[in-house]
Parts: structure tokens; C-alpha cells; sequence
């Protein structure tokens, strides 16, 4: 056998011996690969597609206070109540049942704006999170005759979201415009049961916004203007039985002689006083630094002079609180 083929043959020899060990080797590495790569994939995926972890929810006390006292004005009810009653909720790791709000009082005072505040402060994307879901009455309940297919859809609706995150939201704005039925198609989902058919709410929040009580919250804030006193005395008590009374005998809508009420499923029943012209000044000076705008205060005053005031004639409460001051501020600026 020559030199050469003598070479080639052992070179096969060594070939044949080493395969396995390769294939073995190629393989290994590849699954390694492959496991890391997953996990990279995996972390990779929550990190930019939204998910019910803590990377995407995670409930900020300092920012929830932060913006209560930055952005709301002439609410120190309201600021106190949500503060204690978020903080709380959030920071208990087994809720009873979950947190249901209430909020009550004129347009432009400040309702819309907590549910921002609040959701701002749990969800990394805020209103836009797909775990918080906003139902307009007007909107998504138009019918009144198509009741028992909204009863059906909304029930659906709540019990899929939670079931894709017990951290769920629900706004229900004009909710004083829903029909009563509509409302306690929900209430076992607002009950004390630790869960129903495997599914736990207790770690959801409701928040109902409504303008019913508004004029009763208003007569009380006139009568303390009248007497001279401070509005920043006006307490919960003062207030409180009202908004409930006044929800549940409203104009037949939203929690007329539901059993949320009589039930007690409805944790805090929030009073938002109406804005004098100092606070729309502060609603003015704000939205300008939102727009990355210097404050002026000459033109906050030229904004809160412009708008209307009520009642007459004694012109103490802007009709529309901070709702037309965004607008406004455009033919100031």
C-alpha cells in the first residue's frame, strides 16, 4: 500500500471514531442554543408586548399621590380618599372582594382625570393598557330594547379580561345613563366569593363615574361659601349619605335601587366638589406646562374669566369645572 494511501486511510480511521462524538457535541450545543434563545425570545416578548407581570403592572404610591396633588385641584375629599383607598387595595395581597368607586359631582371637576391618575399609577401604559377597559354608557349601551344582549356581552367581557388578569380595570363613565339592570349584571363579579367558576375578581377595580349628586354636592359647597367658611372643611360625612341616597333613588339609571348599593358592594362613594375660579386658573397653569409651555398666570386669569359661572346669582362655581379649559387656552397662547 502506498504512502499516500496509507494516509488517507488512517485519516478515514480517525474520521469514523470522532463522528459520534461531533453529532454528539453539534447537537448539545444546538439545544443549549436553543434553550437560551427561547428564554431571550421569552423575555424578549414580555419585555415589549404587554403582560400581566410586574414588568407591565406595578402600583406606584409616590406617583399616585405625585399626581394627585400636581394635576387635581380643589378635590382635598376626593384626593384623600383615593390615595387610601388605592394604596390600600393594591398593597393587599388578599383582597376580601374587589375595590369599587363611585365618583360623583359635576362635569369638568376632576372624575376622568382620577381614573387617568389612577391607572397611570398601576399600569405601565396607563389608559391604554389592554388590562383597562373603558365602557361609555352612551356609546356601548345605546339601546335601551338590546338590554339583555349588553347584560350578556359585558358579563363576557369582564369575566374574559379577568381571566386574562386578575389586575383588570373597568371605568364606566355616565354610568348614572346606564340602565340598573345593566349594572347588577355585574354583581356577583363585585361580591365577596372567593371565586366563580375558577375565576378570582378580587384583585380587580371597578370605577363608576357619574354626574348624580352633583347638584346636592354643590348646595353644600354654596352653604359654606355663604357662612364664610372654608371649603377645605367640607368633609365626608358632610357628603356621603347624600351621594348614596341620591344614586340610588337617581332618574331611573345607573344604581337606581341596585343591589350595589343595598348590598354595600360599592367601597367609597367620592364626592368632587365644583371648581371655583382659582382652581381654573390652576387647571389653566397646568395644561400650559403639559404643553412643555412657561406658566402664565396672566393669561390662567384671562382663561378663568372667560368662562361661565354658576349659580345665580351669586356666580361661584364654573358650569363646566376644567373641562373647556384646553380649548380655551388656544386663543390665549
Amino acid at each position: 500500500m502506498s504512502f499516500i494511501a496509507s494516509q488517507n486511510l488512517r485519516h478515514a480511521r480517525q474520521q469514523k471514531e470522532l463522528e459520534p462524538i461531533s453529532i454528539t457535541t453539534v447537537v448539545g450545543v444546538a439545544v443549549v442554543a436553543g434553550g437560551v434563545i427561547g428564554i431571550l425570545s421569552s423575555s424578549f416578548f414580555c419585555y415589549f408586548y404587554e403582560s400581566c407581570r410586574p414588568v407591565w403592572i406595578s402600583f406606584s404610591r409616590t406617583r399616585l399621590q405625585t399626581d394627585l396633588e400636581n394635576k387635581l385641584f380643589g378635590q382635598h375629599i376626593a384626593s384623600r380618599i383615593i390615595l387610601k383607598a388605592v394604596d390600600g387595595f393594591m398593597n393587599n395581597r388578599n383582597p376580601k372582594k374587589p375595590l369599587v368607586l363611585s365618583l360623583h359631582g359635576w362635569t369638568g371637576t376632576g372624575k376622568n382625570l382620577v381614573s387617568q391618575i389612577i391607572a397611570e399609577s398601576i399600569y405601565t401604559k396607563g389608559l391604554k393598557s389592554r388590562f383597562v377597559h373603558l365602557f361609555t354608557s352612551t356609546f356601548h349601551f345605546p339601546h335601551k330594547d338590546l338590554i339583555n344582549l349588553y347584560k350578556s356581552q359585558l358579563q363576557q367581557w369582564v369575566r374574559e379580561s379577568v381571566t386574562k388578569c386578575e389586575r383588570s380595570m373597568f371605568i364606566f363613565d355616565e354610568s348614572d345613563k346606564m340602565h340598573p339592570g345593566l349594572i347588577d349584571s355585574i354583581k356577583p363579579y363585585l361580591e365577596y366569593y372567593d371565586n366563580l367558576d375558577g375565576i378570582s375578581y378580587r384583585k380587580s377595580i371597578f370605577i363608576f363615574l357619574s354626574n348624580t349628586g352633583g347638584d346636592d354636592i354643590t348646595k353644600t359647597a354654596l352653604e359654606f361659601w355663604k357662612m364664610g367658611k372654608d371649603r377645605e372643611k367640607i368633609t365626608l360625612k358632610d357628603l356621603e349619605e347624600k351621594l348614596s341616597l341620591s344614586a340610588f333613588n337617581g332618574q331611573n339609571g345607573g344604581f337606581f335601587h341596585t343591589s350595589l348599593i343595598d348590598k354595600n358592594l360599592v367601597d367609597f362613594f367620592v364626592p368632587f366638589l365644583p371648581l371655583e375660579e382659582r382652581h381654573v386658573v390652576q387647571c389653566a397653569m397646568a395644561e400650559m406646562k403639559a404643553r412643555n409651555l412657561r406658566p402664565n398666570r396672566d393669561v390662567a386669569n384671562m382663561v378663568a374669566r372667560d368662562m361661565i359661572y354658576s349659580p345665580k346669582p351669586e356666580r361661584v362655581f364654573s358650569a363646566t369645572g376644567c373641562k373647556t379649559v384646553q380649548h380655551k387656552l388656544n386663543f390665549y397662547i
